[in-house]
């Protein structure tokens, strides 16, 4: 966050304050705030009048890490002030557990922030969703469609079938651009988004969703253009009302933003829902098994949700879901793919034994599939031990309390933003020996019940309860397959002789912050990449 912005804020802050609002008047002589079920949580030091504890957010080093500095300070719990709001941190693996276990239903709602109002139609979005019953059934139904097993089958088959064509592509540019060493320079980073993006469009919206590669590329644009300014530091999200004054122009590129997505899916829907329009309910009912995901969703909403019970139209419910599934399963996935194969190639011996154990069940004369993935044991503990280094979601998306209830001994009063500090808890000496280490063998050995579904806090890149991360199969069942694929095809090399920049980028996705580019070379047989040249 810039400080010039800061203090603009700080200023802006008082202003409108003193113009539009006022202390508000103490009941008996006390602040409310003091009214409760016991003590609360200890609040760190330095808040300021208006901002509160924003101004330590700022500067250069990233929040999860500023706030795992305070947790050292201030305790594994502890609350700040961010503008109007009070924030619970926790950074501990057993008040994490209280939070979404005992307290799951307590902070099972979500904040209210512009990008959900203005860009997930109006809080449609289930990621964003406040806690009630139109989450729960738009959350029933994606699990419902998600979890069946001819679903399951069609994902599985539109996975394998993308990620071969991608290695093709890959043996192709090769072929066609090595020099004389033999080897080709790939942006490894973009390799792996414009694979996930590829993958993610054909599983939700079917090989037709767009009618051209233009058409693709506009998507993959506004897409992108969404999820950055999804991530983006509002003023006006802490201090509401600095909202007229649309500081850094947020509202306005949010609202154009929303105006390109929506004109991108709308084309989809249209046609959807015209072949549904000319078909038979009993064929569509039929159908609805044969379809892809957002096809099939669509069929279900339109059976199955009440308009006038929600507020909202099929359309917008289907729009909103799409967005929300595509944000979910694209940026984080391809993050952390690019974290975990810059940690092997900074890590050449890991590297080397991972592609043995690949040559054990595998061999050389043919390539991976999803049926290989249970017997890669230490593939799936380099995958483990990326997302605890690594969380790409190191702060993990914001809860909001809807009533009172305890923590730790601490009464947290309802309407209490909670942030739990997922990077901190990944990186807790208490837990985990030499916590900053890359050590893919702990999960085959000391830690190796340990998994990262929810049940074990001490690993939750996925979050857990009520609002873990629906992607969370998705998400593991393609980064497996990837990262199984191409080392068991690809050698790597980074061209400097230095280690691989591992600068993580800010906002709500930890990104690798510059390219992952790579010398590449084939390591199989020719015939095996099925290329005829």
């Amino acid at each position: 966050m810039d400080l010039l912005l800061l203090l603009i804020i700080f200023v802006a802050s008082i202003l409108c304050f003193l113009i539009f609002g006022g202390l508000k008047p103490l009941r008996n002589g006390v602040n409310k705030i003091n009214y409760g079920l016991g003590a609360r949580a200890p609040e760190a030091t330095g808040s300021l009048p208006i901002i509160g504890h924003l101004h330590l957010l700022g500067g250069s080093q990233l929040r999860h890490k500023r706030l795992g500095s305070m947790a050292e300070k201030f305790g594994s719990i502890f609350t700040i002030k961010l503008g109007v709001h009070r924030v619970l941190v926790v950074s501990n693996s057993e008040m994490a557990k209280a939070c979404l276990t005992t307290n799951d239903r307590v902070f099972a709602s979500r904040p209210k922030q512009m990008s959900s109002d203005l860009m997930a139609y109006n809080y449609a979005n289930v990621g964003d969703a406040p806690y009630g019953p139109y989450w729960r059934h738009i959350r029933k139904l994606i699990v419902l469609e998600l979890a069946s097993h001819h679903r399951a089958q069609m994902l599985a088959h539109t996975r394998v079938s993308e990620v071969k064509s991608y290695m093709v592509d890959m043996y192709k540019t090769w072929v066609r651009d090595k020099g004389s060493s033999e080897t080709v320079m790939v942006d490894m980073k973009q390799w792996f988004g414009n694979l996930i993006v590829s993958m993610v469009i054909s599983m939700m919206f079917g090989n037709n969703f767009a009618r051209s590669e233009h058409d693709r590329k506009q998507f993959r644009k506004a897409i992108r253009l969404w999820m950055d300014i999804s991530g983006v530091f509002v003023p006006s999200d802490f201090i509401p009302w600095l909202r007229w004054l649309d500081l850094g122009g947020y509202e306005k590129k949010m609202k154009k933003t929303a105006i390109e997505m929506d004109d991108v899916l709308s084309a989809w829907l249209e046609d959807q829902n015209k072949k549904m329009n000319s078909t038979s309910t009993q064929q569509v009912h039929e159908s609805r098994h044969q379809t892809v995901f957002m096809a099939a969703l669509l069929s279900r909403v339109k059976e199955e949700i009440n308009e006038d019970l929600y507020g909202l139209s099929t359309d917008n419910i289907v729009k909103a879901t799409s967005l929300a599934i595509f944000a979910g399963a694209t940026d984080t996935t391809t993050a952390t793919l690019t974290w975990a194969l810059s940690l092997l190639v900074d890590n050449p011996l890991v590297l080397k034994k991972a592609q043995q154990e690949l040559e054990k069940h595998v061999g050389r004369e043919r390539k991976v599939e999803e049926s290989d993935m249970h017997n890669l044991v230490y593939l799936q503990a380099i995958i483990k031990e990326t997302m605890r280094l690594y969380p790409v979601v190191p702060l993990l998306v914001p809860h909001e309390s809807i009533e009172d209830c305890i923590v730790g001994g601490y009464t947290v009063p309802k309407g209490t933003r909670l942030l739990l500090n997922a990077w901190k808890i990944h990186h807790d000496p208490q837990i985990w020996t030499n916590p900053f280490e890359f050590r893919p063998e702990r999960f085959v050995t000391s830690e190796k019940d340990i998994d990262v579904k929810g049940r074990n806090f001490e690993l939750i890149p996925f979050g857990s309860g009520r609002r873990v991360c629906l992607g969370m199969s998705f998400a593991l069942e393609s980064m497996q397959l990837i990262l199984a694929s191409i080392i068991h095809e690809f050698e790597f090399q980074n061209p400097s002789n230095e280690q691989i920049d591992m600068t993580e980028s800010g906002g709500l996705i930890s990104h690798k912050d510059s390219p992952l580019e790579l010398l590449v070379a084939p390591r199989l047989s020719p015939h095996v990449y099925e290329v005829l040249l």
